[in-house]
């Protein structure tokens, strides 16, 4: 497998601390090609024009792509706020000049909709969204979450929706590793696949089911979802994009270097892969 095969960056949940330009330098010095940059991670989230311009003219400086910004939810509960939303987060993601734009459904096990209800939201929002991400030329990543509470679990449901309004060319899919295994999906859609998320789950205690963000960790040689099996999966399907570190833990954020052991991650999987 060639180096360029597999790409991997950084997901600012990496290392909430550290600023948008400081996680944009951290993957230049580790040898990475590209960010991703998020509104959820207090006071270093992009949610400012002058902070999106301001991490842009790094990575211009530093030749680091901006994948997407994370995220827009619940994309798929539109209505007028949702659409304001998302105007300003196209915004943000042009001013960084990112090219993505992520999508996260709702997560609420009091929500009742039916079937037939969901897949109609989501095709709304679709709708609503190509034309607004169309104005700055991003693509839509659509992640599905894999929660048993979640309102988009799959990625047939995406992909089913997306094929049915014909806008495979606006719209790709996240594969997250967690999600795929918490929502027991079997196939993996590379040739719709924008993104990949990867984190690794070790506590043997916790079901699939009642794996939540907490218990995502990088991945090592404990990891239960079978990161290096999905990636192999992909790339041998043809996935060429990056492999983007998703944990969302607390003991990796608390780590004294985080960054460190992302690199220790990255030998790891490669050292799988080349076995």
């Amino acid at each position: 497998m060639s180096e360029q095969t597999l790409k991997f960056s950084l997901n600012h949940m990496v290392c909430p601390r550290l600023s948008a330009e400081q996680l944009i330098e951290a993957a230049k010095e580790m040898g990475l090609g590209a960010v991703e940059l998020r509104n959820d991670v207090q006071a270093n989230s992009i949610t400012e024009l002058d902070q999106a311009k301001a991490a842009g003219q790094r990575t211009r400086e530093l030749e680091i792509e901006v994948l997407s910004i994370n995220a827009l939810y619940p994309f798929n509960i539109w209505n007028d706020e949702r659409a304001a939303q998302a105007e300003k987060l196209a915004q943000l993601v042009d001013a960084a000049g990112g090219r993505g734009l992520v999508l996260c459904p709702l997560v609420d096990g009091d929500y009742n909709a039916s079937e037939e209800e969901k897949h109609a939201g989501l095709k709304k929002a679709l709708t609503a969204l190509d034309s607004i991400l169309g104005r700055y030329d991003l693509q839509g990543l659509v992640e599905p979450l894999g929660f048993p509470i979640s309102s988009l679990r799959t990625k047939e449901k995406a992909v089913k929706a997306i094929q049915e309004l014909g806008l495979e060319q606006r719209f790709g899919l996240v594969h997250d590793t967690f999600h795929h295994q918490g929502a027991g999906e079997t196939a993996f859609y590379a040739e719709h696949t924008g993104l990949v998320h990867i984190s690794g789950v070790e506590d043997p205690a916790i079901s699939f089911d009642d794996m939540l963000d907490a218990h995502r960790l990088l991945v090592g040689d404990r990891d239960r979802l079978d990161n290096v099996g999905q990636i192999k999966e992909l790339l041998a399907a043809g996935y060429s994009g990056y492999f983007s570190f998703e944990p969302f833990a607390e003991q990796v954020h608390g780590l004294k270097d985080p960054l460190g052991a992302v690199k220790e991650s990255i030998d790891y999987i490669r050292q799988q892969l080349s076995a």
